[in-house]
């Protein structure tokens, strides 16, 4: 609908006003703090580990600095762009990822698209559209909405009746969302039934629930003829439930419903504090109350279902037989063993307790296992857990006390998993990634596998500084520090079928590949990769060597471009043929003078002393300050003959190796 010019400017002013009022947010707020400033420097150089840092942090992505620039924008420019395209690529994909916006049809989010630096960038900005960019959160708030209306598998623990419907729904969810809830099950945790008082309308309650349940509020709220109750009623059975559940932001999000940005905004509001609820509720009750035991008597712990934080299922985690040192010491004559945990908690757990070995002796400690109480309802997130819930496994039958689940992985990474579903977080450092991509492949989650596979080619060492090329006599080059095993990263990108962690293996290989093109892993690599493909021919290509010697050039190609050569070029310094531009003809480059063919250009080292400010008037070469030495131990003219050489003794390096190991490609 086309607006006037006086309705445009009445709406603005509205909204201006709204703002100023604190009840509508700015989509990009002005930030002039130290960590939004790094983040855009960060994005400025093309830093991936320093942005997913900054992310991490909570940086607000969205925010713009004092020249109305925002991250994305920074990133994605074609003033800032420069060099590092492939970095700022992937830098893009990140903040996308995390929720940057790139709303069409919005003045950020044109000048984005507009400013992009090439149709790659531009296309990857469209394919992210509003919901997926801008509410990182949807995935989960669908699923607690889903709650209310799954049959099976069964997971709800509570029936509440209003005017003869029902309603089956989750304890824990509406203890951590309800205070009044919250003080009812703590007082009385077996409850099971609960009947809403006669004067709200069922359909007022309905809504209610699907707002605990971070359900959108819908326009029509259910009144009129057939329905038994009038519209009025609804609005009041809501105002009364809302006061009677202590949950007062239903009716104002009731009262906005027609602002489509406030309703949006308050949705989107509402959705972060219930995460925020139930990651409160997660670390209270379940972290709290894990338990930790040996692992020989693991099996025999007995859990109640009737329980304080209504848990319904136990997953178990082992601890790593090299990492067992923390155990606990116990006296094999002791009965079967259970652990305690703090707290008055109903029936968790029971059974004898431990007791420490009076024996002076020293006894090994034993291998320890931890148990985790948790719910159903939210491990229906992972495919793994709801293909066994819903079928006639052991698991899903429903037993006196509690089912015992092992997940094979450590008790540390099934922690990290449980925190992603009960709160959409995942906050690890890089020791964790590979374990935690693991764990999500086996449990099929794909987004927590989406973010390992982040954190993993983003903090380790993703900026992808290619290693030192040069070498200045006289010099020691230091060598970095690696933060990562780059053959398990490769090995667990092909095991868990993540193109990203293939992609970031090859780049990291390219850029680094004289450090590691000796090394028989590094050979044993390529045949592993060459042997992925099933009854191989001779005219088969190697998957991974085709993307190292893809960034291969990349990298080289962009050192071409920094070099500044072409603009040299354009001064008639040096021509595009190979030849030395005299003014008004051209001089063939003398005989004498090396040949370099690299990606197509024939460079001389009689050419590239024009970059270095060619000879003077008497004929004198001018003097390197340092004299650079290529891979192979050569003396080269400069940066950019060194660079064209080795690039040439990078790819024979690769023949060798192919010719090492027999192999066609």
């Amino acid at each position: 609908m086309l607006l006037r010019k006086d309705q445009l400017e009445a709406s603005l002013h509205e909204e201006k006003k709204l703002i100023e009022e604190g009840r509508l947010k700015e989509d990009n707020p002005l930030d002039l703090s130290a960590g939004f400033n790094k983040l855009c420097e960060a994005c400025r150089r093309g830093d991936l580990k320093l942005c997913q840092e900054m992310i991490t942090d909570g940086v607000n992505i969205n925010a713009r600095d004092q020249f109305d620039y925002s991250p994305l924008i920074l990133i994605a420019n074609r003033t800032f762009g420069k060099a590092s395209l492939c970095g700022h690529y992937e830098v893009v994909r990140l903040l996308l990822e995390s929720g940057a916006l790139c709303e069409r049809d919005t003045f950020q989010g044109e000048r984005c698209l507009y400013n992009a630096l090439n149709d790659r960038i531009r296309n990857l900005l469209l394919s992210y559209d509003y919901s997926k960019s801008t509410d990182p959160l949807q995935p989960f708030a669908a699923h607690i909405t889903s709650l209310l209306s799954r049959d099976e598998p069964r997971t709800s623990d509570l029936i509440v009746t209003a005017l003869g419907e029902s309603f089956r729904l989750h304890k824990f969810v509406l203890s951590a969302r309800s205070p009044y809830f919250h003080q009812k099950f703590s007082a009385a945790p077996e409850t099971s039934s609960w009947k809403v008082p006669p004067a709200i309308p069922p359909q007022a309650f309905g809504l209610a629930m699907r707002y605990v349940y971070l359900g959108e509020m819908p326009n029509d709220l259910g009144g009129g003829p057939g329905t038994g109750f009038s519209e009025d009623e609804i609005l009041e059975g809501i105002d009364k439930i809302s006061r009677h559940l202590e949950i007062r932001s239903l009716w104002d999000a009731v009262l906005e419903s027609d602002d489509r940005r406030l309703s949006r905004q308050r949705r989107t509001e509402e959705v972060e504090k219930g995460r925020g609820q139930l990651e409160e509720w997660f670390l209270n009750n379940v972290m709290k109350h894990k338990v930790i035991v040996d692992t020989e008597k693991a099996d025999e712990v007995r859990w109640n279902r009737n329980n304080g934080i209504f848990a319904d299922v136990l997953l178990r985690a082992d601890q790593p037989i090299e990492g067992s040192s923390d155990g606990l010491m116990t006296d094999a004559s002791q009965g079967p063993p259970t652990s305690t945990s703090q707290g008055t908690l109903n029936g968790i757990p029971i059974g004898p307790a431990f007791t420490p070995s009076g024996s002076p002796s020293r006894v090994r400690s034993p291998r320890t296992s931890t148990l985790f109480p948790a719910h159903r309802a939210m491990l229906l997130r992972s495919e793994f857990f709801l293909t066994m819930f819903s079928s006639g496994f052991r698991e899903a039958q429903t037993t006196p006390h509690l089912q015992i689940i092992p997940i094979d992985c450590s008790p540390s990474v099934l922690e990290i998993v449980l925190t992603f579903l009960y709160a959409e977080k995942a906050d690890f450092s890089l020791d964790l990634a590979i374990d935690v991509l693991f764990a999500a492949d086996l449990l099929l989650i794909d987004r927590l596998k989406q973010k390992a596979a982040v954190v993993i080619s983003t903090l380790g060492n993703g900026t992808m500084e290619p290693a030192s090329d040069l070498q200045i006599v006289g010099t020691e080059i230091p060598q970095a520090e690696e933060n990562i095993d780059i053959y398990d990263v490769v090995r667990a990108g092909w095991l868990t079928r993540v193109p990203r962690l293939e992609e970031f293996g090859a780049r990291y290989f390219a850029y680094r590949l004289e450090s590691y093109i000796d090394e028989e892993d590094f050979a044993e690599l390529i045949r592993e990769s060459a042997g992925r493909i099933k009854g191989r021919q001779e005219t088969d290509s190697i998957e991974l060597l085709d993307d190292i010697r893809y960034y291969l050039s990349e990298r080289f190609r962009l050192r071409f471009e920094d070099s500044g050569l072409e603009d040299m070029m354009d001064e008639g310094g040096l021509d595009r043929d190979g030849t030395i531009g005299d003014g008004e003809g051209k001089a063939e480059a003398e005989d004498e003078g090396v040949d370099v063919d690299f990606a197509g250009l024939t460079v001389t080292d009689r050419a590239v002393e024009g970059r270095n400010g060619g000879a003077d008037e008497e004929g004198d070469v001018p003097q390197l300050n340092g004299t650079i030495r290529t891979l192979d131990g050569e003396i080269a003219g400069d940066e950019f003959a060194g660079d064209a050489i080795n690039y040439q003794i990078l790819l024979g390096k690769i023949d060798r190796l192919l010719d090492r190991l027999k192999l066609d490609a």
